[in-house]
């Protein structure tokens, strides 16, 4: 683009008389930026229903698995003495009895009483550890021969122990103890905790009590079995049982169970899906006053991928299903029709259903998980609503997004032809500015030459 501007003084034109015309010849890029605008809004509504979808496809995957229903609690009878969580995907329902004999401890020493933690010194020498990492050895000097900093040294250490000062308040005038622990629990994960040897401290120290490492021991079904820790992964599969304290004799029931009160706020979850879908729709479909007050469409609205998606969605709640069950369609477990066409969950009715007759309703929500079955069936139909090649919501964001890059090159392409169309007018106007002023000029010169022979 060049510099040259137009004055007007000699040709008597406005100066910003190119950039009027240019203006003009912008117009029809204008129109397209407000086009694509309209586009750009309508790639973002297909995007949200696409999303939509794909969400009544995720809160159905959240009912059912594998397994059977995704939902499952674990029940103790003694939950002071067994706790436990339930990983639904990996457990099974059953019952099983268990005994806590013995619960799984960390080695352990504990020192005799100091009358302070921080002023009294123990000395100066080493602190000899046997662990199942092999020996280790802690220096102890002047500066860290309190209990305290000793506590802090052994902790800094990372030697496999974990020390801690203790106000043992059974002695008055000497409280303060030592307790050093090993991390782990288990007989795996023995310490064994030698003489200390320290000179010239203001007391003597030295260790007065040992527990050794030790693994919990349990009856499970009867069957006797040691594990390394109170934290239980690999007893029952699916299930991590929390030991909190051993009782002998007495017998622990517990079972996995459905937990059929989150499974039907779940299948809420995929009719409150359901109902964002089909509400974005009708949402679109419905005539609302513009700013004009007229009544208008959503940008949506009128679209035949709307009306299919809506079809489809309908068609699917109210399919036969072909499976063992003796329920055929998802409305006989408490699913039914509003008046405006979106679901209600009768959660009650679904609730008592899942509890007199779980395996039925289990048959119809997951079939065989591949060909028939509520759950497969519809994950099926709403794929191909959204599938990347065929899918129709797919299908028409992309075409609009087509549209919108179309646009851009048109309006690229018409940019740069009005950059060239504005060089040459400026360059033609300039050249009439420069030719008009030699004219003025010459007409100046005649005239003062024809006064000056006057």
């Amino acid at each position: 683009m060049t510099g040259i501007r137009i004055s007007g003084l000699a040709s008597g034109l406005p100066p910003n008389l190119v950039d009027q015309v240019i203006e003009a010849e912008r117009i029809p890029i204008k129109t397209m930026q407000e086009k694509k605008v309209g586009i750009e809004d309508k790639v973002k509504l297909v995007t949200d229903l696409e999303t939509k979808i794909n969400d009544i496809t995720k809160n159905l995957s959240a009912v059912i698995g594998a397994k059977g229903f995704v939902d499952k609690k674990f029940n103790s009878s003694f939950p002071d003495i067994v706790s436990g969580t339930v990983d639904p995907t990996l457990a099974d329902s059953g019952e099983y009895e268990l005994e806590v004999i013995q619960l799984a401890g960390k080695p352990s020493v504990i020192t005799n009483g100091f009358p302070d933690k921080n002023e009294t010194t123990m000395g100066v020498g080493y602190i000899k550890f046997d662990t199942a990492e092999g020996e280790k050895e802690i220096y102890i000097t002047e500066d860290n021969s309190t209990l305290e900093k000793m506590a802090e040294t052994i902790n800094n250490a990372g030697v496999g122990v974990r020390a801690t000062v203790i106000n043992d308040r059974s002695d008055k005038s000497d409280s303060y103890r030592l307790e050093i622990t090993g991390i782990k629990t288990g007989d795996d994960n023995e310490v064994k905790f030698p003489t200390v040897y320290l000179l010239d401290g203001n007391r003597d120290f030295q260790f007065t009590k040992t527990n050794p490492a030790q693994n919990a021991k349990v009856k499970i079904d009867g069957h006797e079995v040691e594990l390394s820790e109170n934290n239980v992964t690999d007893l029952i599969p699916g299930v991590t049982l929390d030991l909190k304290q051993a009782k002998v004799g007495q017998t622990v029931r517990m079972n996995i169970t459905e937990n059929f009160e989150a499974i039907g706020g779940k299948l809420k979850g995929f009719v409150d899906a359901y109902n964002a879908a089909l509400g974005f729709i009708q949402a679109q479909s419905k005539l609302t006053p513009d700013k004009s007050g007229n009544p208008r469409l959503g940008p949506l609205g009128g679209d035949s991928m709307l009306r299919m998606t809506e079809s489809r969605l309908r068609t699917i709640i109210q399919d036969v299903q072909n499976t063992d069950s003796k329920f055929k369609r998802v409305i006989e477990l408490g699913l039914e029709f509003n008046r405006n066409g979106t679901l209600n969950f009768n959660q009650e009715k679904f609730s008592k259903l899942v509890a007199s007759d779980p395996k039925n309703v289990e048959k119809f929500l997951r079939g065989d998980q591949v060909n028939n079955g509520f759950i497969p069936n519809m994950k099926k139909k709403l794929a191909a609503i959204t599938d990347p090649t065929v899918g129709v919501v797919t299908n028409r964001k992309k075409n609009y997004q087509d549209r919108s890059s179309q646009i851009d090159k048109r309006i690229e392409q018409k940019e740069r032809q009005l950059g060239k169309r504005e060089e040459q007018l400026r360059n033609q106007f300039a050249k009439m500015e420069e030719a008009m002023s030699k004219i003025q000029s010459q007409g100046s010169a005649a005239q003062a030459s024809l006064a000056g022979r006057g």
